[in-house]
């Protein structure tokens, strides 16, 4: 390889469509908002009059793939998501929700917080894959608080 070429990132897996996303290589969806660590863009199925994804650009599998010292990052994404909402003009920021779906009711692995608003318009069709507190999704609140009590292992990447 020379000098001049790039090298492969570790954290793009070039599978992977949100990373795709991430890293400005995919031509047909549109970014709302990014930064250096995150990127958010509509939900290609919304359940919601607003549903978004912010994905982080390193590729995390899930999840399950965090402990504590992803604890900062979950609060980032939460944070990124309301500032979205909020410049898509959402002002009620208590009929929201945010979330994310564990394995095995992921359908990209990558990790993705669910951002949808007014949570009380979420379709009656969908409601069941955006309902807290079950094995399909949990709240970001629920997550920061159980990466609290788990020890600090390696991330799973790739």
């Amino acid at each position: 390889m020379a000098n001049n070429e790039s090298k492969p990132r570790k954290d793009l897996d070039e599978s992977c469509v949100f990373c795709l996303i991430a890293h400005n290589r995919d031509e047909v969806t549109t970014v709302i908002k990014q930064d250096q660590e995150l990127v958010c863009f509509s939900d290609i199925y919304p359940a919601a009059p607003h549903h978004y994804l912010v994905v982080p650009r390193e590729h995390i599998l899930s999840c399950r793939s965090l402990n504590r010292r992803n604890i900062d990052l979950v609060e980032r994404m939460a944070k990124f998501g309301k500032e979205v909402l909020c410049e898509q003009g959402i002002t009620d920021l208590k009929d929201v929700r945010l979330g994310f779906h564990q394995p095995p009711f992921i359908s990209v692995d990558h990790l993705h917080l669910h951002v949808l608003a007014p949570a009380s318009q979420i379709s009656s069709y969908m409601e069941y894959k955006f309902t807290p507190g079950t094995d399909r999704f949990i709240s970001e609140e629920f997550l920061r608080k159980r990466l609290g009590k788990v020890s600090s292992p390696a991330i799973k990447k790739f």
